[in-house]
C-alpha cells in the first residue's frame, strides 16, 4: 500500500505507541524521517532509533520511546503541520514557538532538519515539518 505522506504516517504511529504505552514502534525508513528522528531523538522526545532489516525491501526503522516514570509518555502530541497539499512555510522572523518554549517545531531548511530554536540562532527559516510537545 502506498503511504502519501510517510513523515505523517510516522509520527501518527510514534503518537499513538506513545499513547498505548509500547515500548516500541516500526515505522516506514526514509532519509527525511530519519531526520526527524534525529531531532526528536536530540530533543529527549525518544530514546533511541535503529534501521532493522537487511534487504531495502523489508527494511523498517524501531523507534524506542521514551517515558517519565512508567506511565507519562514524553511525547503528549504530534501535529503535522506542513502536509503534501498544503506547505507551510516560515522566515526567520516568523518561526513558530510551540506551548510557550515547552515544545518544540521542527523545521527544514536548506542547512538540514532542525528545531525551530536552531534555525533561529543561525537566521534561516524554512518549512515547518511539525509541532511536538
Amino acid at each position: 500500500m502506498s503511504v502519501t505522506d510517510p513523515v505523517a504516517d510516522a509520527l501518527t504511529k510514534i503518537r499513538n505507541a506513545s499513547r498505548a504505552h509500547h515500548p516500541t514502534v516500526e515505522v516506514r525508513p526514509s532519509k527525511f524521517t530519519q531526520q526527524v528522528l534525529d531531532v526528536l531523538q536530540q530533543q529527549g522526545f525518544i530514546r533511541t532509533y535503529r534501521v532493522v532489516g537487511e534487504d531495502v525491501a523489508q527494511r523498517t526503522c524501531r523507534v524506542y520511546l521514551k517515558y517519565a516514570g512508567k506511565k507519562t509518555p514524553a511525547i503528549a502530541q504530534v501535529v503535522r503541520v506542513s502536509k503534501p497539499g498544503v506547505r507551510v512555510y516560515a522566515s526567520r522572523a516568523t518561526l513558530p514557538r510551540v506551548r510557550r518554549g515547552m515544545g518544540v517545531a521542527i523545521v527544514t531548511t536548506s542547512r538540514g532538519v532542525m528545531t525551530e530554536r536552531d534555525a533561529y540562532r543561525q537566521g534561516i527559516g524554512g518549512e515547518v515539518v511539525c509541532y511536538v510537545w
